[in-house]
């Protein structure tokens, strides 16, 4: 069954009659297309793709399972157009990611129902196709550290070391990185989402590098954590206990378990360790078209149940302000006996650059 019949199947046992994909990475899952400005209308057994004419030849070679309807008075207008023609009077809308500026402009003599997830919830479950690219977009990345680790060196400024990155992946196949690449080093390694500035590394200072690849439109995210010289003792001790948490994690996650039983496990870990009030974010995310998607240890998925086929990252974390911070997070995949990583294993130990 392909992905937009998937879709269908959905819609079949609801009580609307289509659903309006206006998420952009919604409708690159379910056509291939790769343009924005676009629009799929998808009823329960056949589906338009609406654009306009800069998109005509891109849609021939992309889009295969849609009939191509171009409008010259915006999406809305022409998708309340088709629901009239086909007698679509209950559609749906994906009330989660359109703005109500963007809802304003919809037809109003069609009912329109906001539906929450419908595609998104079908993005969770990776494919053979998704779960190739995906692994690429993970050794493109860490091809991408074997560089930073090669080539990092005192007198380097943070954002160095990202730019060096990010060029690096691109030479390697990436069309973009999955977010800002975050280089924090030294006392700012203690912010987890500390984004690379131009502080000078020195020799002793702890680096936490979070980075990922975009490889065909998937994604990777990796955090490793390393020090360049010798660190302070402290680091040494919160990497190991970052370390066992992680790897307690990993053993934990498998289909059926809750986004809340991992993180559970993960905070009462290192609170046990006597850091608890030391990491304050959720232990992961799903991952795939988006950086953040589900299911995960977070926010709106925490009730829902691991299934096979979820690419989801596992981060611990502990942050010891004016002192450092250490976070290992790698990317696994769920499977039928439990969880599969996809990265390579992060080490028991922190890793020392040595100077040069």
């Amino acid at each position: 069954m392909t992905r937009l019949e998937k879709l269908q199947t959905k819609l079949a046992g609801t009580q609307i009659d289509a659903l309006l994909v206006t998420d952009p990475v919604n409708v690159s899952y379910l056509t291939g297309f790769t343009g924005d400005e676009s629009a799929l209308l998808v009823a329960k057994d056949q589906s338009w793709f609406i654009t306009d004419s800069r998109f005509t030849e891109q849609v021939k070679a992309q889009v295969t399972n849609s009939a191509l309807v171009l409008q010259q008075h915006g999406l809305a207008a022409k998708a309340g157009e088709l629901a009239t023609t086909h007698g679509l009077s209950r559609v749906g809308f994906e009330s989660e990611t359109m703005t109500y500026a963007e809802f304003a402009k919809l037809p109003k003599q069609t009912e329109w129902v906001p539906t929450t997830n419908m595609v998104a919830e079908l993005r969770e479950v990776k494919d053979d196709e998704e779960l190739a690219l995906i692994k690429r977009a993970i050794a493109i990345a860490e091809a991408g550290y074997d560089h930073v680790v090669a080539t990092i060196h005192p007198g380097m400024t943070e954002l160095e070391v990202a730019t060096d990155l990010d060029f690096f992946m691109r030479q390697q196949g990436a069309s973009g990185t999955s977010f800002e690449t975050i280089v924090a080093s030294g006392a700012r390694s203690a912010m987890p989402h500390g984004a690379a500035t131009t502080k000078v590394i020195a020799q002793g200072d702890v680096v936490t590098l979070d980075w990922g690849a975009v490889y065909h439109g998937y994604v990777s995210d990796i955090t490793r954590t390393f020090a360049v010289g010798e660190p302070d003792p402290k680091i040494r001790e919160i990497y190991r206990v970052v370390y066992a948490a992680n790897q307690k994690v990993k053993a934990l996650m498998a289909p059926g378990v809750t986004g809340a039983a991992i993180n559970a496990l993960a905070h009462g870990f290192i609170d046990g360790a006597g850091y608890g009030q030391y990491f304050g974010h959720g232990t992961g995310h799903g991952i795939g078209l988006s950086i953040h998607e589900g299911p995960g240890a977070w926010g709106p998925y925490r009730d829902v149940p691991q299934a096979i086929g979820n690419v989801e990252t596992n981060e611990p974390g502990i942050y010891l302000p004016e002192v450092g911070g250490v976070r290992i997070e790698d990317d696994l995949l769920i499977t039928a006996t439990g969880a599969t990583q996809l990265t390579r294993e992060a080490p028991a130990e922190i890793p020392v650059i040595a100077v040069r």
